[in-house]
């Protein structure tokens, strides 16, 4: 689990990255929304921060999906997947990326997906130096039963409409992008939040 800073600064902050990346986007129906919901998948090699993040508008309009991967170094052949750098005030620049072009990410969804695993926790130093560990506001769980999953070092993806399809290797992952119907996969990644639930992505 990675140790997280919660009173570092970010700038730009990561809903400012994420609102400069949307209108990129060819599933973005040009509505502004905020987080939601957050959670947190824990890189096995404690480098890479892996973060999703459910974004809202309102009842009238439907929910987004947006996976972000946070890096101390540009990923290589990924820099039209780059969303932006951030300077961070404990840890530095880092290397913001749309997290379907990330094989950390990709490694790490397809396990919790196939073996029925969730995600991470948030762990931190409080401000009276004492050691916390608290839910993330979005909870998300896999629905399979393997157990064991194929090595993932790659993550080639590309849109079909309102979901990302991201070739890895011996795998397909599929990541929904405007959330309502569950994506089409064998296993499922399943999110739930105060008011709210959905499946946010597969692997086929």
């Amino acid at each position: 689990m990675a140790l997280l800073h919660p009173r570092a600064q970010l700038v730009p902050s990561k809903q400012e990255l994420i609102d400069g990346w949307l209108p990129t986007r060819g599933w973005w129906d040009g509505v502004s929304r905020t987080t939601r919901a957050a959670f947190r998948f824990d890189d096995p090699a404690g480098e890479v921060g892996l973060e999703g993040f459910v974004l809202g508008a309102g009842p009238e309009v439907p929910d987004l999906f947006v996976p972000l991967s946070y890096r101390a170094e540009p990923l290589e052949d990924a820099e039209e997947h780059l969303v932006g750098t951030t300077e961070h005030s404990v840890l530095g620049t880092r290397w913001v990326y749309d997290a379907c072009a990330d094989p950390v990410f990709a490694q790490v969804l397809a396990r919790v997906v196939l073996t029925g695993d969730r995600g991470g926790d948030r762990e931190f130093t409080d401000e009276s130096g004492a050691h916390r560990v608290e839910p993330t506001s979005a909870q998300v769980r896999g629905d399979g039963s393997a157990e064991t999953t194929p090595e993932v070092t790659e993550a080639r993806p590309y849109d079909e409409g309102p979901v990302t399809v991201v070739d890895a290797g011996a795998l397909q992952l599929v990541v929904a992008r405007v959330l309502g119907e569950a994506p089409v996969a064998a296993q499922h990644l399943h999110a739930t939040w105060d008011g709210g639930s959905a499946v946010l992505a597969g692997v086929r």
